[in-house]
């Protein structure tokens, strides 16, 4: 079996479009006066308005259309970009989706709870029940109750889709990366992105070992006040993918950097790096970023740029994994 044998043969479902583009930020660069940007386009994999969470539900609808599920049922925060994607998916293939959302955020403004996501799940045909953080345990367990007493064969998603089948999103998307560097002639040194569930990180984690890679592949915590929690979060998905495909043969042990300095005041807080990392992006390459997990990433950039902790490098990486649908429900942070 060659290296990638193993891959192809998980089920997977066409839900995105691919591969997406890996494009330089000419602009920004020259602005930084750094090393050349280059953006892997997971902003562009579709799914309403696309975003990292495609490629996981690639393989997750896969699955839980093996497994005869009639119902899905996931979870997120309010302005969950996995949630409005996973409606997506379910829209796309003809499936009810049931979405459990939970008051994480305190960000008190009438926009957050309206429009954004929102507004898209609302559009997209899902179930919204929203409850608060404490009561999601709760919540979880009666909707699942009232689906099974109804006879339907549920398939749950975790947040996020990070799970060990989720995360082989990541993994493919790693493959395809390098492959794009080696015809674009990029230096895949460095692969920056943010990092919150965990599954993103944890593909690219597992694909590094698998592929042996020499590139660091750094995620940006906007998610856990303690950054270790992450650490160890990739680990253990990593860990179990292991177990799941052990025909994936690891080359070296899995190496999780995670940098928690551009966390602000918490997860789905906006920092100013971040707004002014937004704006810059807009106004020198006409691209969107949102200001909970890809804006976070880009700030980090930028300042790790400016520091001049990056001279050593021709390139880097980042990843955008998407968001944007959710800039209506933060008009209140500009």
């Amino acid at each position: 079996m060659s290296d990638n044998d193993w891959l192809a043969s998980v089920p997977r479902l066409e839900l995105g479009h691919g591969p997406t583009p890996l494009e330089p930020l000419h602009r920004l660069s020259r602005e930084l006066g750094g090393p050349m940007i280059w953006l892997k386009r997971d902003d562009c994999t579709g799914l309403a308005t696309g975003g990292n969470k495609t490629r996981k539900l690639e393989y997750l609808m896969a699955d839980a259309l093996e497994q005869g599920a009639d119902c899905i049922v996931t979870y997120g925060a309010v302005q969950s970009n996995h949630a409005r994607q996973t409606a997506a998916a379910c829209a796309k293939l003809g499936l009810p989706c049931h979405l459990l959302l939970s008051q994480r955020v305190d960000w008190p403004h009438e926009s957050y709870q309206t429009q954004g996501n929102v507004l898209l799940d609302k559009l997209l045909g899902a179930i919204l029940h929203t409850s608060s953080l404490e009561d999601a345990a709760t919540a979880r367990k009666k909707l699942l109750e009232k689906l099974h007493g109804e006879g339907r064969r549920v398939y749950e998603i975790p947040a996020g889709g990070s799970s060990p089948v989720g995360a082989l999103g990541y993994t493919r998307c790693l493959e395809e990366l390098m492959a794009q560097c080696a015809d674009q002639g990029v230096g895949g040194n460095l692969i920056v992105h943010a990092s919150a569930s965990a599954g993103t990180q944890t593909g690219l984690v597992f694909g590094k070992s698998v592929l042996d890679l020499d590139a660091k592949i750094l995620g940006i915590n906007v998610f856990h006040p303690d950054p270790q929690t992450l650490k160890d979060r990739v680990t253990q998905l990593a860990t179990k993918m292991a177990e799941s495909w052990p025909q994936a043969e690891l080359k070296q042990a899995f190496d999780v950097q995670v940098n928690h300095a551009y966390f602000g005041e918490g997860y789905g807080q906006p920092t100013q790096g971040c707004i002014r990392a937004i704006n810059m992006a807009a106004q020198l390459e006409g691209l969107l970023f949102d200001p909970v997990y890809s804006g976070k990433a880009l700030a980090a950039l930028i300042d790790q740029i400016n520091l001049g902790n990056l001279n050593h490098l021709d390139d880097v990486i980042l990843i955008h994994t998407g968001g944007g649908a959710s800039l209506g429900a933060y008009i209140d942070a500009f």
